[in-house]
């Protein structure tokens, strides 16, 4: 049977397009890649989150792209990072529940910009619920101070890369929230937010955390 390139979730708002980006060979885990401010053009297919994605692909995890609200055939409309971390907390139990076969396996969490903010709230969410969080929590072009809702929570082995030449989101912003958490940043010389001439670093990056994430649970 050929395997599904799409599927829809149920959000509070209605339907949650997804693409899903399958490895060639049987998933080792899986990942939920978030994109960038749906307000300024972000979808699923914005070239960072299909970078990040692929290379979750690569290494053997089901990556999963999801459009937020009133993305694509996403129902509902922009709600700066409140709706769309209920959407993404429904996700993940129906994920679980429609593919009991990835229990156990490890997954991954990842977020470019906007997405950072949702990826990190939520990474937040399951923590104080006491539910099973992601093994690896990626976050590029750390936007999370400007869409925070709760408290964040996040892990000591969370990565972040950020360009040293972010127009949007400035590197001052990030060190920041690397510096509020105890993480360290690395940091990308001549690099835009869009790692313009940088996503084959970016992507071997990503692959060298996906790699450890793999190596801690073996």
């Amino acid at each position: 049977m050929q395997k599904p390139k799409t599927i829809q979730f149920q959000g509070q708002a209605g339907v949650i397009d997804c693409a899903l980006d399958w490895p060639n060979e049987t998933p080792r885990g899986w990942a939920l890649v978030l994109h960038p401010l749906p307000t300024e053009g972000g979808t699923r297919d914005n070239k960072v989150v299909t970078t990040i994605s692929r290379a979750c692909a690569d290494l053997g995890l089901l990556a999963v792209r999801p459009n937020f609200r009133g993305v694509g055939l996403s129902a509902g409309e922009f709600d700066a990072a409140k709706g769309e971390l209920q959407d993404m907390h429904a996700l993940v139990e129906q994920f679980r529940s429609q593919f009991p076969e990835f229990d156990g396996k490890p997954w991954a969490l990842a977020g470019f910009s906007f997405g950072t903010a949702v990826a990190a709230q939520l990474y937040s969410l399951l923590a104080q619920e006491q539910a099973p969080t992601p093994d690896a929590l990626l976050l590029s072009g750390t936007a999370v101070q400007r869409f925070r809702h709760i408290e964040v929570q996040v892990p000591n082995h969370t990565y972040l890369v950020h360009g040293a030449d972010d127009e949007v989101v400035p590197l001052a912003e990030a060190m920041e929230f690397g510096k509020e958490h105890g993480l360290a940043v690395t940091v990308i010389p001549d690099c835009t937010h869009f790692f313009h001439g940088k996503l084959i670093l970016l992507r071997q990056l990503v692959s060298d955390q996906i790699q450890l994430m793999l190596y801690r649970q073996s």
